[in-house]
């Protein structure tokens, strides 16, 4: 979630005091295999069934994807880009397929996570390219505009997650329906549906078994005024009334009314220095808010966030500073953000120094989850030295990786605490047409957060 309000976003010194209450899981690291054409690339992932590199040769990612030279692909034409932002495999988008493109692969009967990649290639503007995506004769993207979902950016690469789609006839379809220009498409990776195999060990957790205010031992509370970062509308409160433990569940809810200078009122908790973690497995089993106008975030921030600040030092007020560079050189994970007027579109995001919404070029995906504001499901980081990756119910979506090239592109080598909070407004709260106050009050329901290292 972004932090620095003189950052025009929609979507976001010492450490020994706090040392003593830290919960530290600290890894030891190797050398990284940065080159991004070795096959033994860093945490390589064995379960691909295929992906392509959409009118390009075959490509190895950096995360270890294996993608083969266009196949299985027909109709269109093929293009090219000179480069784009907002991926670390930027070689992948500047080849692509544009017009009546339909894919047809053999593909054994079963469940796959299907990710597309796309990048505006700049000759649309806003609502001159619309397409839906077909899979299986179903409707799995609807009315896509690619630069309107990157921000307004061409030449910005944007990855959407289908998940859970199912094959019965031995054959991947996948075809494009337009409303306005012609698709696009870079490259396609498919999955199979898969739980995850690592193991793991519990080493912290908050279960909400205890009705009333959270535990004081695990959580402390944001109380500030409106607009401290990303111009958010509402006030963060520590009343009851905004964050309680109810029913086995943490409950963070907004509501319409007048606060001090705000016209809104809801709940900003955060672990640090009494949940402070580097490495592991961080999951939350939630139910979003619904409706235009809110922002759900689980995210992390850095413990010590003044490590990789260059113009301002302890004692700073860094958040929402637009004086103080701590953010974003000292890091944020998004494990998931949430806003209303994309109801059921999960994103995760990483921010540093090298990649932010300040220079066009944040790195992010997008998963197209089902109910979240219904249904309970698992928002999970697993965080190395060599890798971050983001799931959605152990879908994988996003990977970003240690590409061994400091600190501006990987900050996130030290301890990081959580923050959970449900935003009223904001640059990406507001984005979709503003505040629709006649859906309030609405909450973000969390059953757990667990934190697990690798057993071994």
């Amino acid at each position: 979630m972004t932090q620095n309000r003189s950052i025009p976003c929609r979507a976001s010194r010492s450490l020994c005091g706090i040392l003593a209450a830290m919960l530290i899981v600290a890894c030891e690291s190797g050398p990284v295999d940065t080159d991004p054409g070795s096959e033994n690339a860093p945490g390589s992932h064995t379960d691909l069934v295929w992906a392509v590199n959409i009118g390009g040769p075959a490509y190895t990612g950096r995360d270890g994807t294996a993608y083969v030279a266009e196949e299985s692909i027909a109709g269109g034409r093929t293009a090219s880009l000179a480069a784009v932002e907002g991926s670390q495999d930027d070689f992948l988008y500047q080849s692509y397929r544009t017009g009546a493109i339909g894919i047809r692969r053999p593909l054994a009967d079963g469940t796959y996570d299907l990710t597309f990649h796309f990048a505006e290639p700049g000759d649309a503007a806003a609502l001159e390219r619309v397409f839906d995506v077909i899979v299986e004769g179903e409707t799995r993207i609807d009315d896509l505009d690619v630069l309107i979902a990157r921000d307004g950016r061409k030449y910005a690469a944007l990855t959407v997650t289908v998940p859970d789609v199912v094959v019965t006839d031995g054959e991947l379809n996948i075809d494009f329906e337009v409303s306005a220009g012609e698709p696009v498409l870079s490259a396609l990776v498919v999955r199979p549906k898969s739980t995850r195999q690592q193991s793991w060990e519990l080493i912290w957790s908050d279960e909400f078994a205890t009705s009333g205010r959270v535990d004081p031992d695990k959580w402390s509370f944001d109380e500030w005024p409106p607009r401290v970062v990303n111009s958010e509308d509402q006030a963060y409160t520590a009343r009851s009334k905004n964050v309680r433990v109810e029913g086995g569940n943490l409950i963070i809810e907004a509501h319409r009314e007048d606060f001090g200078d705000a016209r809104y009122t809801s709940g900003r908790i955060h672990s640090r220095g009494k949940g402070d973690f580097l490495y592991g497995r961080i999951e939350a089993r939630a139910r979003m808010p619904r409706g235009m106008g809110t922002w759900a975030a689980i995210w992390m921030l850095p413990s010590d966030p003044f490590r990789y600040a260059t113009n301002c030092e302890e004692g700073v007020q860094w958040q929402g500073n637009r004086n103080c560079d701590a953010w974003p050189n000292s890091g944020e994970i998004d494990i998931v953000e949430h806003v209303g007027y994309l109801m059921d579109h999960v994103h995760g995001t990483v921010h540093n120094r090298a990649h932010f919404f300040g220079r066009w070029n944040q790195h992010k995906g997008r998963i197209l989850g089902e109910g979240v504001a219904d249904d309970w499901h698992v928002y999970a980081l697993e965080w190395s030295p060599e890798r971050i990756d983001i799931f959605f119910d152990d879908s994988l979506y996003f990977t970003y990786v240690n590409e061994g090239r400091g600190w501006q592109t990987w900050p996130y080598d030290a301890p990081f605490h959580l923050v959970l909070n449900l935003a009223i407004g904001g640059d990406w709260g507001r984005a979709g047409g503003g505040i629709d106050d006649a859906i309030l009050p609405q909450r973000m329901v969390v059953d757990y957060v667990r934190v697990y290292r690798q057993a071994n």
